[in-house]
Parts: structure tokens; sequence; C-alpha cells
């Protein structure tokens, strides 16, 4: 093989093992750090008694905590603009 040829091929093995780990690093890794990460970026409404909201609990098991829930049974006061639960808002929409 040519030396350029060589030279290449390292060239690309050294990128891909730095976007590897680039990627590693930026990632969230546990189930507790992704809910965190959801956390930070919306809110989860639910209310005391919803079949449905205690599928989405379920669904994040222990790490359910690091989310950014309202409990809109107990504070109905900041659920004024909630018709239904369970109601996701990420980046000001409703899901």
């Amino acid at each position: 093989m040519k030396k350029s040829s060589w030279i290449t091929i390292i060239i690309i093995t050294l990128i891909i093992v730095f976007a590897v780990y680039i990627k590693t690093k930026s990632s969230p890794q546990t189930p507790d750090e992704i809910a965190k990460c959801i956390g930070k970026n919306s809110v989860l409404y639910v209310q005391l008694g919803c079949h449905a909201c205690k599928a989405q609990e379920d669904l994040f098991g222990e790490s359910y905590k690091n989310l950014n829930t309202i409990d809109c049974f107990y504070t109905r006061e900041k659920c004024t603009e909630i018709a239904v639960t369970p109601t996701w808002i990420i980046k000001n929409e409703k899901y």
C-alpha cells in the first residue's frame, strides 16, 4: 500500500475514535441522566387517579423523580391551560 493510503486510513480511524469518544461523553447514559435531561427541557402535567399518568410514571420507573412534574389534582392553579392529563409541554408545545 502507498504511504498516502496508510495516512488516509489512520486519519479516518482517528476521526471515528474521536467521534465515538465525543458521543459517549455528551450523551446521557443512565435512565436517571436521561430523565434529568428530559426534566430540564419539559414539564409533565399529571393528576392523581389518572391511569395514563400512572403509565407514564411506570415507563420511567425510579427515574420518574427526575422529571419536572406538576400534579393538577393538588395544584389546580398551575393547570389552567391543561385540558387533559397527562400533558407534556416541550418547547412551548403541548403533547
